[in-house]
């Protein structure tokens, strides 16, 4: 097509699709960061102790379980992945490993609960985004993913080390102000629950070449759900308190938001692919993380806290730079 002539219609609405799709890869992003907020306050109200916050993850994964469960029973297409699901593994199409990523994303919201009300949701999410970054390096090149083994490159890798630098600067502030081994531990703990978060992507991905995204997220749900609870009943053993469940009627979202992100992460990787959607979910959920901080929180970010939030950011920006050229 010259470039007299008008673009066809095709062509526009795709391009259309391509530019909308970019807020909504950021509001991804920035949902998981309103999720952790809500999961940390619903672990606060509940009690103290790792029970409070893995019951407060028990009720996050239980709610967005529930509303799959009616979906599902209402779509007969969904029906019928959900028996391919069943069918794939008796096949042995679909090993037994490879649907347990919703483990790891119960230990993500179980995450949430335990550390948030301590270290505060913007260090959890530059935490959480530096193990999703540093981790996604691994799984491309053990091959974990659908798309089999994959060369190390170069944005992704610009990616990790600008989050884990940003990690390094919001932790060493907060140290320098209060030497804590909680807040070390905390931290860590943050960093492996991102880590694991793009093992599940991965393993999702595998589940979803079979079953579509809608079935592999109920899995997910399914088996985070039953984790949660064996968890849920071993955190009786340990010291902690459980208090009646609160009336703020928002603190019940978790699930529901969990649910809404998936989708639309499952929906818009297949318009910019798994890197700038991660890349993007990245700068939408450290954006989200201060914008939550200072205004809703009325926390002191501080010079460090925007600084290792812009670290994370310019890394995303410079790696997409990079994937261009």
């Amino acid at each position: 097509m010259t470039s007299t002539q008008a673009a066809s219609p095709t062509t526009s609405a795709s391009r259309a699709l391509r530019i909308a799709a970019v807020p909504l890869m950021l509001v991804a992003g920035a949902m998981v960061a309103v999720q952790s907020q809500i999961n940390g306050r619903l672990a606060e109200a509940l009690g103290t102790g790792p029970r409070a916050g893995i019951a407060a993850a028990v009720i996050s994964f239980g709610t967005g379980l529930l509303a799959l469960a009616v979906g599902t029973a209402c779509s007969p297409t969904q029906r019928s992945h959900a028996r391919g699901l069943v069918a794939a593994l008796r096949t042995r199409d679909l090993r037994a490993i490879e649907v347990i990523g919703g483990l790891l994303g119960a230990f993500l919201i179980a995450t949430q609960g335990l550390t948030v009300g301590t270290i505060g949701v913007a260090l959890f999410s530059l935490a959480l985004t530096a193990g999703q970054s540093v981790s996604a390096l691994a799984v491309d090149h053990l091959g974990l993913g659908p798309a089999g083994r994959q060369r190390l490159s170069a944005p992704r890798g610009v990616a990790a080390a600008f989050a884990v630098a940003a990690v390094l600067l919001a932790t060493g502030s907060r140290l320098a102000d209060e030497v804590s081994l909680q807040l070390v531990v905390f931290a860590l703990l943050a960093f492996a629950a991102g880590a694991g978060s793009a093992v599940q992507q991965a393993l999702n991905g595998r589940v979803s070449a079979y079953v579509g995204p809608w079935v592999t997220t109920l899995n997910n749900f399914i088996v985070g759900s039953a984790g949660l609870v064996v968890a849920f009943a071993l955190s009786l053993l340990v010291h902690g308190r459980l208090d009646t469940l609160p009336h703020t009627w928002w603190l019940y979202l978790g699930g529901a938001i969990g649910v809404t992100f998936i989708w639309l992460a499952a929906l818009l990787v297949r318009v910019h692919g798994v890197l700038v959607l991660g890349l993007s979910m990245i700068a939408g959920q450290i954006i989200g993380a201060q914008v939550i901080q200072a205004g809703v929180d009325h926390a002191t970010v501080g010079v460090t806290g925007y600084a290792a939030s812009a670290l994370t950011v310019l890394g995303v920006l410079i790696a997409l730079g990079l994937r261009r050229r």
